[in-house]
């Protein structure tokens, strides 16, 4: 049967029935862990506070080129201060785990080093300026270093705290110096992009003599206006030939020569009417009489003076003329008359005639001589007919150069089409390579002035407020948790090693358990009756727990003295409050 369950009288009992394994192992368990506590190898930690300050210059007038956050820039210095050659330049500098070095390999010894670095930042609750929103900023950062004695802990980490404000102040000039070399060279590279633009441009506007697209509206209206002056010219050409006809048709009623009238009314010939008249008289006669006659050399005697007085020989054209005329009379008249009539005779002679002197003519090369006109209308009608010429000539010469400028105009259009494409990309590309060049060149320019902010110490800054301090006392272990821990170990581990006991004993223990294993009362109760021998055992068990809770006492006043409060401290405070001082 099973036993009932424990009440606290139960517990009362087991705990005098097994007090001496409980004390046993509560004194044993207690003494470890103030034996642990004294024994564990003190941990001194030495630690540098490092302010975070704003740049001495309002950003919205100068901008950092550093746009990473504190606490970022705090991570990634870490990373560059604790290097492999750091760390074992650290350990080998101030003699860092010797115990250590002998017994475990460099890759455990520097994670230990990296283990007793700490970096801890220190953030406020803000508003944000742009979001109005609360975050969280960080303005300072704590460097501490654990070491096995205060000297060294302290000098590690005056040492570490110097290399990171190197490393913080190397950084940022390295990163400015690094973002205006990268602008610079950028601003280099769209310069000479724009340069290359530039000359494939010009080289477009020479093979386009003038077929641009940002010419195109000029273009089209000289066409528009060239075309206006064609036609133009072309009606001022029409009325001036119109008006050649006409002065051609009041030349041809005009004589050159004013006729003069005699006193009777009859018309005087000049000398060139009456030259041509004797001409014509001249070969009638040659027709019917022969050459020596009398009146036909008296005719040949007034026609070479009348020849020298005017200056007027007949020519080729004018024999031909004559010539023609009197082959078609002798061709009328052998219509009519047989080939011995006189009139047929006459004619064939005046025909010979006119051939002699025509070929006289012909080889001594005669031309027409010009007649100067007299008369006053002749000489009006054919000024203005010569002004109509000349007109015509230089409207002509106009239309052909206004004709030349619309098949210009008209070629350049037509090329623009072509050329449109390539010139437009040409012309965006080199646009979009100026904007560019504008605003790195403006980037530049807030670059250097950011760099020489970095390089004159104004910017952004690591300020070391409190120097990493020869520590006075251990950071670890904390002996006192470690005692306090280690009882309340040594209680539990007692109870416990009791209540195990009590467990693993199969005896039974009083009326109650018997009654529960038989399932009957018992008829009577027989006390237990202790003779000498159990009486010295009580005396000695009594002793000896005495002397461990004497003992206790005495461990307890000592670790009370060692680490909190001196036991003279502790008595004269008692003796002050107590008045007896």
């Amino acid at each position: 049967m099973e036993r009932s369950t424990l009440t606290l009288q139960h517990i009362t009992q087991i705990a005098r029935r097994r007090r001496v394994p409980i004390i046993v192992t509560t004194t044993v368990l207690f003494l470890v862990s103030v034996v642990v506590a004294y024994l564990w190898p003190p941990v001194y930690k030495s630690t540098a506070t490092i302010l975070i300050e704003e740049q001495e210059i309002p950003a919205d007038i100068v901008r950092s080129t550093i746009s990473s956050y504190a606490d970022q820039r705090i991570e990634t210095i870490k990373q560059q201060v604790m290097t492999r050659s750091t760390l074992l330049k650290f350990i080998e500098q101030f003699g860092l785990y010797e115990k250590m070095r002998k017994t475990s390999s460099t890759e455990e010894v520097l994670e230990r080093f990296a283990d007793d670095i700490k970096v801890e930042v220190v953030n406020v609750k803000i508003i944000d300026k742009r979001t109005q929103a609360p975050t969280q900023a960080t303005i300072a950062f704590t460097l501490s270093y654990e070491g096995e004695s205060p000297q060294i802990a302290q000098k590690v980490a005056n040492e570490l705290t110097s290399l990171f404000l190197a490393e913080n102040l190397r950084t940022r000039e390295r990163h400015a110096h690094e973002t205006t070399e990268f602008l610079r060279k950028e601003e280099e590279r769209l310069a000479q992009r724009i340069r290359d633009f530039q000359e494939q441009l010009s080289s477009v506007k020479q093979r386009a003599e003038g077929a641009l697209p940002e010419l195109t509206g000029l273009n089209m209206t000289m066409l528009n206006q060239a075309e206006r002056e064609l036609l133009d010219i072309d009606r001022e050409i029409r009325s001036w030939e119109e008006r050649k006809i006409y002065l051609e048709g009041e030349l041809a009623t005009l004589k050159p020569n004013t006729p003069i009238i005699a006193a009777s009314g009859e018309r005087i010939l000049d000398s060139a009417e009456r030259l041509r008249a004797l001409r014509a008289q001249y070969a009638s006669l040659t027709g019917s009489l022969s050459p020596e006659h009398p009146d036909v050399i008296h005719i040949q005697q007034e026609i070479a003076a009348l020849e020298r007085d005017v200056g007027e020989q007949e020519t080729p054209e004018e024999l031909q003329k004559r010539l023609t005329g009197e082959q078609a009379r002798l061709a009328t008249l052998l219509d009519t008359y047989a080939e011995d009539h006189p009139d047929v005779i006459k004619a064939r002679r005046s025909i010979a005639a006119l051939e002699q002197e025509l070929d006289r003519v012909v080889k001594a090369g005669r031309r027409k001589t010009e007649v100067k006109p007299e008369n006053p209308a002749y000489i009006n009608i054919q000024a203005q007919l010569a002004t109509a010429n000349s007109t015509i000539q230089a409207l002509k010469k106009s239309r052909e150069g206004i004709k030349k400028r619309v098949d210009e105009y008209a070629k350049r259009l037509e090329r623009t089409a072509h050329i449109e494409p390539t010139y437009l990309d040409l012309v965006r590309n080199r646009e979009e390579a100026i904007r560019k060049h504008e605003e790195i060149t403006s980037r530049l320019l807030e670059a250097e002035v950011s760099k020489d902010l970095e390089i004159e110490r104004k910017g952004e800054r690591f300020s070391l407020i409190d120097p990493p301090q020869l520590p006075e006392k251990p950071e670890k272990p904390n002996r006192p948790v470690i005692i306090v821990l280690g009882l309340l170990l040594a209680l539990g581990g007692g109870a416990g090693s009791g209540m195990l006991v009590e467990q693993l004993d199969r005896s039974i223990r009083g009326e109650q358990h018997l009654s529960s294993i038989a399932g009957l009362p018992p008829l009577a109760v027989i006390p237990y009756l202790a003779n000498e021998d159990d009486l010295r055992r009580f005396t000695r068990r009594r002793y000896g727990i005495a002397m461990a809770g004497i003992g206790v006492v005495v461990l307890l006043a000592v670790s009370v003295h060692v680490l909190f409060y001196p036991l003279d401290v502790i008595w004269y405070a008692a003796m002050r409050k107590l008045g007896l001082t």
